[in-house]
Order: structure tokens, then C-alpha cells, then sequence
């Protein structure tokens, strides 16, 4: 398992308030990349360029509540979403929002809530990260097997072995050249 300090993240904070800005900013340990914007507009934007792990609403933004973004950023993307409304709204935004796994901190927030639902969504977004290495290491194997699988048939309909027979062939194939069992009946299918 790898170490806190191992870990990478990046993140966009949208606020029209400095202050917001600068409190998320000290949070952060960890992050390569932090972006800012100041409006709605500019940060669906970025979303849509750029790759972030979190992306630290503050509502409201001057061109909208805040509210469509996080939405619109949980659906268009894989980040994280923490959205901070004021108190007063809190409990109806955290309605809204909650169903489309957007993470609601009401404001005023302390340093240390605020880092707690950042932690809490860069742990989240590590548990994403490994999971999806998992799929595509499982998508890899399938197509491996495909692959071993169409040379074994062809190796059967050819040059008439059993399945066991080309099942060796293609092993003794791999292990001799020092090569993948998926290259090696690769290679198997070009030459037939």
C-alpha cells in the first residue's frame, strides 16, 4: 500500500471568494495540479480539458448556484465533487445533490472539515484508481485468453492436434521464444 505522501491527485477549485481559495489551497498535501476558477462557465470548461481527482465547489458562483455544476461535473466526469453552501440553503442543496454522489460541507466550514472532505474524497478517489488498474488488468487477461483461445482452434482445425496438444504447443511456443503466451500465439496465427 502506498504511503499518503506517495499519492497524487489533482484539483479544481471553483470559488469567486479568494478566501475560499486560499483555506483549500492550505489543505492540500499530495496535489500536482491545482487549478482555479471563478465562475461556472470556466470551470466546465476546464473540466472538460483537463482530468482532476476533486473538484471544491464554493457556492454560490456568480453565473449560477453551484448546484448544476456539481451535477454536471459527477456525470460528465470521474472527480469527486465537494460543494460548500452557505448553512441557510444547506440542508436543500445536500437534498439535491446527495442522490448524484456529490459530497455537501455547509459554510461557514472549519480548516479542518474542509480537509477532512477532501481526504476523504482523494481516499476515494485512490480506492477509483485501483479499481480501475483491476479492470483493465481483468480486460487484459480476457483478451489474452481470446487470443490463446482462436490459436488453439485453429491450431486444432489445421493441423488437427487436441486441445490439450495446441494448449502445449502454444506454451512451448511462449516459453521458448520468451514471450507472452498471448504473443506467441499470436505469431502461431500468422504463420497458419
Amino acid at each position: 500500500m502506498s504511503k499518503k505522501e506517495d499519492i497524487y491527485h489533482s484539483i479544481l477549485i471553483v470559488s469567486a471568494s479568494e478566501k475560499f481559495t486560499q483555506v483549500v489551497k492550505e489543505t492540500l498535501k499530495g496535489f500536482v495540479t491545482v487549478d482555479t476558477a471563478k465562475s461556472s462557465a470556466t470551470a466546465r470548461r476546464l473540466v472538460l480539458e483537463r482530468y482532476y481527482d476533486i473538484v471544491a465547489i464554493n457556492a454560490p458562483l456568480p453565473d449560477e448556484d453551484g448546484i448544476d455544476l456539481a451535477l454536471y461535473i459527477t456525470e460528465k466526469s470521474s472527480a469527486s465533487v465537494l460543494l460548500v453552501p452557505p448553512q441557510e440553503i444547506f440542508e436543500d442543496v445536500l437534498d439535491r445533490v446527495t442522490d448524484g454522489g456529490v459530497l455537501c460541507v455547509p459554510k461557514p466550514s472549519t480548516r479542518g472539515r474542509i480537509d477532512k472532505a477532501i481526504r476523504l474524497l482523494a481516499a476515494n478517489q485512490g480506492r477509483i484508481r485501483d479499481l480501475e488498474k483491476k479492470i483493465a488488468k481483468a480486460e487484459e487477461k480476457v483478451e489474452e485468453l481470446k487470443v490463446v483461445s482462436r490459436a488453439k482452434i485453429m491450431l486444432i482445425e489445421k493441423r488437427h492436434m487436441t486441445e490439450d496438444e495446441a494448449h502445449a504447443y502454444i506454451g512451448k511456443e511462449a516459453m521458448g521464444g520468451g514471450i507472452s503466451r498471448r504473443k506467441a500465439a499470436e505469431r502461431i496465427m500468422d504463420d497458419m
